[in-house]
């Protein structure tokens, strides 16, 4: 099998041939078809979240088509086309997975980032965590959807029942969450970076009835905010657009410092919330609803080999919605 393997911290990604790698008991190999360029590969490749094990082999927004069942798996069959995401494995026994809140499970494995993930022509992966995802749309479509999407829909529930919804960063997950937002009869307020005319344009096109930098205010309070973007000076600017007992929610894995900013914007029962990861039933939830969305997901392909390219268009925000790499094409 061939590899993008990160080496340490702070490196570039360099291709190497490996040994091909069989399914343990209760895991899967998949082709991948291809894997979703996630900003939180950003952070692992930069070294923003506590050290992991080195060489890692980066990516957890996989379409794989099963290729070898190791022991004991059923449920899924050889030529499935699966989806495989960052939550890779969980213990099932600490306090969080017997509360059925596996995503803050206490000795969690992440798909390319403690467990080797989709910057390759195959992976392997437990079994548990591979969604099957049927034969309905193109998989490089559908690539994004395995965090981008995850991670929106989990960061949407936690916005309760807000109409008015604010979204700041309208990248992978933003360009997602808008349209399943729409679906759900909400209205959305896109928050760019100040002057970022084209992404503006692309959050109305998407439906958004409002669009306009993060510096700006938006035209009401808004019931909810997300924040997508990694930027810990969104926190105080989209409390101050959240009108009282709203949310804001941080839908990062990773932040920059939040800076100090006056109680008065906190009070009047406004929350700030935090998602952690998903778990298997969100998987289940949306990737079952998500064909009944009309969700188009607005990608740019790159081979494998270009994967270092896609990493850094995707840190100078070159393109619109997601990057997905494609390691082996279907016939």
């Amino acid at each position: 099998m061939k590899a993008m393997v990160l080496e340490r911290p702070g490196a570039a990604l360099v291709m190497t041939d490996l040994p091909d790698r069989q399914p343990g008991p209760g895991e899967i190999r998949a082709t991948v078809l291809a894997c979703g360029v996630c900003r939180t590969d950003l952070h692992v490749l930069d070294g923003d979240l506590p050290p992991g094990p080195y060489p890692i082999i980066p990516g957890h927004e996989i379409v794989g088509r099963i290729d070898a069942l190791g022991e004991g798996v059923t449920g899924l069959a050889l030529g499935e086309r699966v989806g495989i995401p960052w939550l890779g494995h969980t213990c099932g026994v600490c306090p969080y997975c017997r509360r059925e809140e596996e995503n803050l499970c206490d000795a969690p494995l992440f798909t390319g980032y403690t467990r080797d993930g989709g910057y390759a022509t195959a992976v392997v992966a437990d079994a548990r965590f591979a969604f099957p995802l049927g034969e309905t749309g193109d998989a490089v479509a559908l690539a994004p959807l395995l965090c981008a999407g995850l991670i929106g829909w989990r960061s949407l529930s936690m916005t309760q029942n807000a109409k008015s919804l604010g979204v700041y960063g309208f990248g992978a997950a933003g360009h997602i969450v808008a349209q399943v937002a729409r679906w759900q009869g909400r209205r959305v307020f896109a928050f760019t970076r100040p002057g970022d005319i084209a992404t503006q344009a692309f959050a109305r096109e998407l439906g958004a009835v409002w669009a306009g930098g993060s510096d700006e205010a938006p035209p009401e309070p808004l019931d909810a905010a997300i924040i997508y973007a990694v930027v810990g000076d969104l926190v105080p600017a989209a409390l101050r657009a959240v009108r009282k007992g709203g949310r804001v929610v941080c839908a990062g894995i990773h932040m920059s410092d939040i800076p100090s900013f006056p109680y008065s914007i906190l009070w009047e029962e406004r929350h700030v919330v935090s998602v952690a990861n998903l778990t298997r039933q969100d998987g289940l939830d949306f990737l079952s609803l998500a064909p009944r969305m009309g969700l188009v997901t607005r990608t740019t392909r790159y081979p494998l080999a270009r994967a270092n390219e896609a990493l850094a268009d995707l840190r100078a925000g070159r393109f619109e919605g997601a990057a997905v790499l494609v390691p082996v094409q279907e016939d």
